[in-house]
């Protein structure tokens, strides 16, 4: 927010320099993002009086012998139409630094610095100026804007500096305003924060006005919506003049980066600035049936708003009509069909509150935004809304462009604008500060605030004005005392339960981090998702009405739509990277992702879901399969020293042949699998792509599980490669865990080849394990193993009718 000094001075005495006061803003919570002299780029510029002036022949130049003051009499030669002897003009001495400016005189195109010069044979020792050369408008200095020579008062001091002439010296504060104090957003509430920290009295803007007996019969106003609309206050005004507001106005509008328009509007955009709160003015000429409605708007209800944009509305939208249409859209901008014409002749104004939430989502769902948004968006107090029409009826008297009738309706849901009382304890402020503040500085500091204070004991009293929102408890009293006090007072203490500890990572986060080394060790590359996912995707993957993932928690101001879901599940983002990568013509890879999952215990939500922490493990390529990414699963496993069983499963979105089911000691804990043909075309993915899930939630249990060591085998282990030849039903799994409870000295198994082929059958496939014997106490004698291997197989054939492939 731009902050005019000479603006700011209107409210509060400052006399300190712009290097102190941004100082103190600062130290009590304003952070000043930039600071600027508004001539910063002007120097060396005084004012020239013209004693001689003689036309050069043959040429528009003329012969000037300027009066510098200090700097003596100056030859300087001019080409402005307008300079004449007697006159007196801003004057660039050799060195100073001024504008430069495009053939029309008007463009500017950087910084230059005046030196000795020579027209026509002509020595010229300086620069005459206009206005634009050295950083002014015609609505920043009248006259400015002239195509000629800036024209200065008859009694400017030759030689004087031009900057506190044209108001050049002025300093332009751009303050950030955090989002907890909407009454600072406006000069008046820096001034009150000014007034605070330097101690210096506050002077009110003038809020008085006469209004006459005239009276507009039959208007009316209603609220149709008093939840998002607590309060509305019109004022009628007649015998309105559209002209140019004074240069005062223009001024300071201009200062601040509003262009003026005319009086009645600039009076509503000066207001909006001074005192934050949005106003608008309606033609009431256009306004049928002499009343407003303040509504929601009506499902693809349409409103032409003032920069001639057309907008379809919904029932989310608030909209200030007349007795047949909408006029304004609330709290954002107003309608072409009510704007201030020069024909104009009587208006009627308007200062409202409404509620911040709604504002918010209305200009960003119709993508709207007005200053009128950005400060209704951050909160407008009751307050502030009466005070500002009390300004606006002060102007308009003070500015002779209307009439103040007495008309004037205040609709509103009760809510008070008189100060409330707030009692807390001084000694609960201390501790909460960490140290104790005199009670006279709390008195004083407090009382500078204007929220009269009293102690009583160990009793603080405070009556805190309508506008401080924001004050509800000990600790907001807490932190204005300190923010004034200074915090350079607090003095650095360990909490009382706090201890030094060397520092560290815990188990879980040791556990996350050696889980993530292992899978980057096995080839795959960490990716990051949003939390938040699509409904979309949802469908994407096919998940039933009544499936799990469907019960998601619903953002109530989401981004877009893409982001309008805390997400249930990994795999939708997951498969999407995969796509990405795909498109962009990487064909191989291996993602994985450790992140949470938001399950709600009930919906609505009446308490905070769960967040269950998952990994979610993505592989694609011509030389990736579904055992490929189960050798990066069992990577998981044998990270946190445990191991998994697989069951064959379904997904909706997966193979439904090369689908499996995880299982740790007999607790399902996630799943993996190809993704299936029908989502690898309807996203156009170029290769065979596999996903898995896994609940780290509910491996927790195991985080931190001992290892056990087991000594190198004395005696040598033998190795089998075996090829089995089954139906197509039977999973790897139900053969792993045969050979593994076939004999207790099988310590490894390993699958190293699937094959499916016409000389097998159409209903056959072949599988190929390495399966390690280990001896225990004793080594092998000739012919144990081959035992071993001879019962596995009597137990596969009378199983899963399995035999040897030949």
């Amino acid at each position: 927010m731009l902050v005019p000094l000479s603006w700011l001075k209107d409210y509060v005495d400052i006399d300190v320099t712009p290097d102190v006061l941004e100082e103190k803003l600062f130290s009590c919570g304003f952070e000043v993002e930039e600071k600027y002299e508004t001539g910063h780029d002007i120097s060396n510029v005084v004012v020239g009086e013209v004693v001689e002036c003689e036309a050069i022949p043959d040429t528009h130049l003329h012969l000037c012998k300027v009066n510098a003051g200090d700097a003596g009499i100056l030859q300087i030669c001019c080409g402005a139409d307008n300079v004449k002897a007697g006159g007196k003009y801003p004057l660039a001495l050799i060195g100073a630094t001024v504008y430069a400016t495009a053939k029309d005189h008007k463009t500017v195109e950087g910084v230059m610095t005046i030196g000795q010069g020579k027209l026509r044979g002509y020595d010229s020792f300086g620069m005459l100026c206009s206005g634009v050369e050295i950083g002014l408008t015609e609505d920043l200095y009248e006259g400015a804007g002239y195509n000629g020579l800036l024209v200065l008062p008859d009694d400017a001091v030759p030689g004087a500096d031009v900057k506190p002439l044209t108001g050049l010296d002025d300093w332009i504060f751009d303050i950030a305003i955090t989002a907890n104090r909407p009454d600072c957003q406006s000069i008046f509430g820096i001034a009150r924060e000014v007034s605070a920290v330097l101690g210096s009295p506050l002077h009110e803007p003038d809020l008085s006005y006469t209004q006459t007996d005239v009276k507009k019969d039959g208007f009316t106003v209603n609220i149709d919506a008093p939840d998002i609309c607590p309060r509305y206050i019109g004022h009628y005004i007649y015998d309105v003049k559209i002209e140019q507001s004074p240069a005062w106005m223009r001024r300071r509008l201009a200062l601040i980066g509003q262009t003026p328009i005319s009086n009645l509007v600039d009076i509503t955009n000066y207001i909006l600035h001074e005192l934050g709160q949005p106003m608008h003015a309606f033609d009431y000429a256009y306004l049928k049936g002499d009343q407003i409605n303040v509504r929601r708007a009506h499902e693809g209800e349409q409103i032409v708003t003032l920069d001639e944009k057309e907008l379809t509305l919904g029932p989310n939208n608030l909209v200030i009509c007349d007795g047949d249409k909408p006029v304004a859209l609330a709290g954002i901008m107003g309608g072409l069909n009510s704007e201030i014409l020069d024909t104009t002749n009587e208006v009627l104004f308007e200062a409202a509150k409404f509620a911040r939430d709604n504002i918010r989502k209305s200009s960003r769902s119709l993508g709207k935004v007005s200053d009128s948004s950005a400060r209704f968006s951050k909160g407008v107090d009751e307050y502030t809304t009466v005070m500002a029409m009390k300004r606006a009826l002060h102007l308009t008297q003070e500015l002779n462009c209307g009439k103040v009738s007495s008309t004037h309706v205040d609709r509103n849901s009760g809510n008070s604008i008189e100060p409330s009382e707030l009692k807390v304890s001084v000694s609960k402020v201390n501790s909460i500060l960490g140290i104790t503040v005199p009670e006279d500085e709390i008195i004083r500091i407090l009382g500078n605030l204007n929220f009269s204070p009293k102690i009583n004991g160990d009793e603080l009293t405070l009556s805190i004005p309508a506008y401080r929102e924001d004050m509800e408890s000990c600790q907001d009293v807490a932190e204005e005392v300190i923010r004034m006090y200074g915090y350079d007072h607090i003095v650095p203490t360990f909490m009382p339960t706090a201890q030094v500890t060397p520092g560290g990572y815990d188990l879980y986060q040791r556990t996350e981090l050696k889980l993530k080394r292992a899978l980057c060790a096995a080839g795959a590359d960490e990716g990051v998702h949003y939390s938040f996912f699509s409904p979309a995707y949802l469908d994407m993957l096919g998940f039933p009405a009544d499936a799990p993932e469907r019960k998601a928690i619903k953002i109530m101001n989401p981004i877009n739509e893409d982001l309008s879901l805390m997400r249930t599940t990994l795999a939708p983002q997951m498969i999407l990277a995969m796509q990405n990568n795909q498109k962009k013509g990487i064909l191989k890879g291996r993602l994985f992702e450790v992140g949470n999952r938001f399950v709600p215990k009930e919906l609505p939500l009446k308490e905070y879901p769960d967040e269950l922490e998952t990994v979610c493990i993505g592989c694609f390529g011509e030389n990736e399969d579904f055992f490929s990414l189960k050798s990066l699963v069992d990577t998981v496993a044998g990270t946190l020293g445990i191991a998994f069983e697989y069951e064959a499963a379904q997904k909706p979105f997966l193979h439904p042949y090369r689908t499996a089911q995880i299982v740790c000691e007999g607790e399902a804990v996630g799943y993996l699998g190809q993704v299936g043909y029908e989502l690898i075309d309807e996203l156009d993915m170029r290769v065979d792509s596999f996903v898995a899930e896994i609940s780290l939630h509910m491996l927790g249990k195991y985080y931190g599980k001992s290892q056990t060591f087991k000594p190198l085998p004395k005696f040598q282990e033998e190795k089998r490669d075996l090829c089995f030849v089954m139906g197509k039903d039977i999973t790897c799994a139900q053969i792993e865990n045969e050979i593994k409870n076939s004999c207790e000295y099988v310590t490894a198994v390993e699958l190293f080849d699937v094959y499916e082929g016409m000389q097998l059958g159409a209903d056959k496939k072949s599988m190929a394990f390495s399966v390690v014997y280990t001896p225990g106490e004793e080594e092998f004698k000739t012919g144990t193993v081959d035992g071993f291997v001879s019962t596995l197989l009597s137990n596969l054939k009378d199983k899963y009718d399995v035999t040897l492939r030949s």
